[in-house]
Parts: C-alpha cells; structure tokens; sequence
C-alpha cells in the first residue's frame, strides 16, 4: 500500500469515526430525555406513527432515493477495496533515453542483488527488497531479518556501506532513498549430514 492510499484510510476512519460518535451521542441524549419530550421522547419507541406517515408520504420516490445512495455507497467500497492492492513499485527505471535508445534497468534484477548482498552478511537471515517511487525519482524499501544478538552497527554498515552505494552505481544516481524495516530472528541451524 502506498502512502497516498494509507492517508486516504486514515481520512476514510476519521470520518466514520466522527459520524458515529455523533449518532451515538444522539442516541445518549435521547436515551437521557435531552430532548424535548414532544419531539422525541425518551421512553416512546424510535419508529413512532408520525415517522411512519412521513415515510409513507414521500413513497414511492423516496425508496428510489434510498436505492442510488445505496448503489453509490457500494461503488465507493469498491473503490476503496480496489485501491487497497495499489502500490507504486517500480518494475524498471530509465537511465538514459535519446536518439539512440532507450536504457533502462529491471527493477526487480536490481532489488534481488541489493537483497542477496544484504543477506550475504553473517548477521543478516534473509532480506527482500523493492523499488518505488518514480524512474527520475526511485527510492528503496528493504525488509531484513537478523539473529537476535547481531550489533545493529554492523548492519547498519553492510546496508548504508555496501548494498545502498551498489545500488546508486548501479542506477547512476546521487541519491537513493532507503527504508529498512528490520526484525529479529533466531540464527539458521547448521545442516548436519550423516553418513
């Protein structure tokens, strides 16, 4: 999921959050006899006579109404369900484009080596990696595991010193911005074989 899509969920919640805190507020004051005892009473039931009239008053167009706002309430769930797979991973970046062609580089070769380099250190079980942003502007995000009693200095090193620098050679840029998101895990067990 990328960061446009995340500030849209957040907006998303903080809306419905609000709307309902403010029905169950409602629904607190009534239950409270705030308001006015004519116009809703606290012990008569929430569907009263005069509700009823008002829904049969407008009928038929009002279930027309009631329809279009249900159809256009499920075309933006939709949006939102289809919008939840959207990210902006890079499948290949332009180096250099001109009258004699076009380089560019497959993004996935490029993340694969940065991810077996990274995990060519001791201290480092796995890693994956991949490439977002845009072509002119790329940018990196790697997930690393390591054992549990591994110095973070030492794998700060082997990605700020090793892997992100072959990277911007590789990629022919200044700049590369790179997020590591590292977990811990338990150091693999040596195969034994018996013969």
């Amino acid at each position: 999921m990328d960061d446009k899509t995340a500030r849209g969920n957040r907006l998303g919640l903080l809306l419905v959050g609000l709307a309902l805190m403010a029905l169950s507020a409602l629904v607190i004051a009534r239950g409270a006899g705030a308001f006015p005892q004519a116009v809703a009473s606290a012990r008569g039931p929430l569907v009263d006579a005069q509700t009823r009239a008002a829904f049969a008053r407008y009928d038929p167009w009002l279930w027309w109404v009631v329809a279009a706002a249900a159809i256009v309430l499920a075309l933006f769930g939709l949006r939102w369900l289809l919008v939840q797979g959207r990210s902006r991973r890079l499948s290949g970046i332009r180096l250099d484009g001109g009258p004699a062609g076009i380089t560019e580089v497959d993004a996935h070769s490029v993340t694969d080596a940065a991810a077996a380099e990274a995990g060519s250190h001791p201290s480092i079980i796995g890693a994956t990696a991949a490439m977002t942003g845009t072509s002119e502007h790329p940018a990196v995000r790697m997930r690393v595991a390591i054992v549990e009693d591994a110095p973070m200095s030492a794998v700060r090193e082997q990605l700020s010193g090793v892997v992100i620098p072959h990277m911007r050679q590789t990629l022919e840029t200044e700049r590369i911005p790179a997020v590591a998101r590292v977990s811990l895990g338990d150091a693999p067990h040596p195969r034994r074989t018996v013969t």
